[in-house]
């Protein structure tokens, strides 16, 4: 690291800090409400299906829009504006009372989510480079850590209409991000520049990334997404099937959270002292072996402890891809993120597609095969650049 940039990377870290933590809220404070949002604008299951496919696709295209555009002079304008667009969506939805016009906002609402998330990320590999240490895996966790901010906040105003929370919620993240924009100049500093002058393993002549390096690392995000929004949709479900109590089935997911963002605080640590390589390889075969455990079993309690070790074990696999990605620039970065949120949309579907024609369990074995599989591949997709 530059000691001379050493307050200037201080700085780029609290703030990217805080750009995971508010992406964190604005999406559980989203997702928590949901329902309330369909009920007021009168929208029907497969209407709100319709919503989130809109999100979707906007989320898409907002990655690959911020691919192309994530140059590093244009990042502090991709925060702050995809910040700042994202909360004026998130206020819309509120207020929102037809299916086209959610439709509308929900596609918008994601653009600005893909767009904020590659500049993030992309900000995120630069500020690591220039450290010269492990800093992605605290810096996903403050998504985490967020992300159970946002869903307490859900929760305690549950009797506050979801039109006030919206607005509250889009006023204060609109208003940090104008006030933070002086100091995003500091993501766009030379001295955060990373340097690569040799052609390295995984890489091509031109120092880009191989295409077969990429596909391989946007195929283990889609496998590790696909675990995540299986751990979303159908953690509290196998818990209901075990009999457990609606309060107990919704601890689940609150467990596998908790799990992956101790992770992720943790990993940092692990990776600057073991290798990404070896940490995710163990990792995933944590949660391989977890949850196959926990769905062997017949007990909530193995069941639990299946999903926390889910949770905890691929805690620092995205953190590292998107990493490993970086070498490639902004466009690889959302290739591998467009790549891994197929897998995030796809998989509950899939999951439960499977579910029909045998049992859950055995369904939720996908995500198990999926993270032994990652815990296999992991040191070819991550191996260290060397000149």
């Amino acid at each position: 690291m530059n000691q001379t940039a050493g307050p200037e990377l201080a700085r780029s870290r609290r703030l990217l800090t805080g750009y995971f933590a508010g992406l964190g809220v604005v999406m559980a404070v989203w997702g928590a409400r949901m329902p309330a949002v369909q009920n007021t604008a009168e929208v029907s299951t497969a209407g709100l299906a319709l919503v989130l496919l809109a999100a979707a696709l906007g989320m898409v295209a907002g990655l690959q829009t911020g691919g192309r555009l994530a140059h590093p002079a244009r990042l502090p304008a991709l925060l702050t504006g995809g910040a700042i667009a994202l909360a004026v969506c998130l206020a819309v939805l509120g207020v929102c009372r037809s299916l086209e016009s959610l439709l509308v906002a929900a596609f918008v609402f994601g653009a600005a989510h893909g767009v904020l998330d590659v500049a993030v990320n992309a900000a995120a590999v630069r500020c690591q480079n220039a450290h010269g240490r492990p800093i992605m895996g605290r810096l996903h966790a403050s998504f985490s850590l967020g992300g159970l901010a946002g869903a307490v906040l859900a929760s305690a105003t549950a009797h506050t209409p979801h039109t006030v929370l919206f607005a509250g919620v889009a006023a204060i993240a609109a208003t940090a991000a104008g006030a933070a924009t002086r100091l995003t100049c500091c993501l766009a500093s030379p001295g955060l520049e990373p340097v690569h002058n040799r052609v390295a393993p995984g890489l091509d002549e031109r120092g880009s990334l191989s295409r077969p390096r990429l596909w391989l690392l946007g195929a283990l995000a889609a496998g590790t997404l696909l675990g995540e929004g299986a751990a979303a949709d159908w953690a509290a479900v196998h818990l209901h099937d075990l009999g457990a109590t609606a309060a107990t089935s919704a601890v689940a997911y609150g467990v596998y959270s908790a799990a992956m963002a101790a992770g992720r605080l943790a990993g940092d640590r692990l990776t600057a002292r073991f290798g990404a390589p070896a940490v995710v390889r163990a990792g995933a075969a944590l949660a391989a072996l977890g949850l196959a455990t926990g769905l062997a079993g017949s007990t909530i309690a193995f069941a639990l402890l299946g999903w926390a070790a889910f949770g905890l074990g691929l805690s620092v696999t995205i953190p590292s891809l998107i990493t490993a990605a970086g070498i490639g620039g902004p466009r690889a970065v959302a290739t591998v993120a467009v790549t891994g949120y197929v897998g995030l949309l796809a998989g509950p579907a899939l999951i439960g597609a499977l579910a029909t024609v045998t049992a859950l369990p055995h369904a939720l074995l996908l995500p198990a095969l999926l993270a032994a599989a990652v815990a296999a591949l992991a040191p070819k997709a991550l191996e260290k650049p060397t000149p």
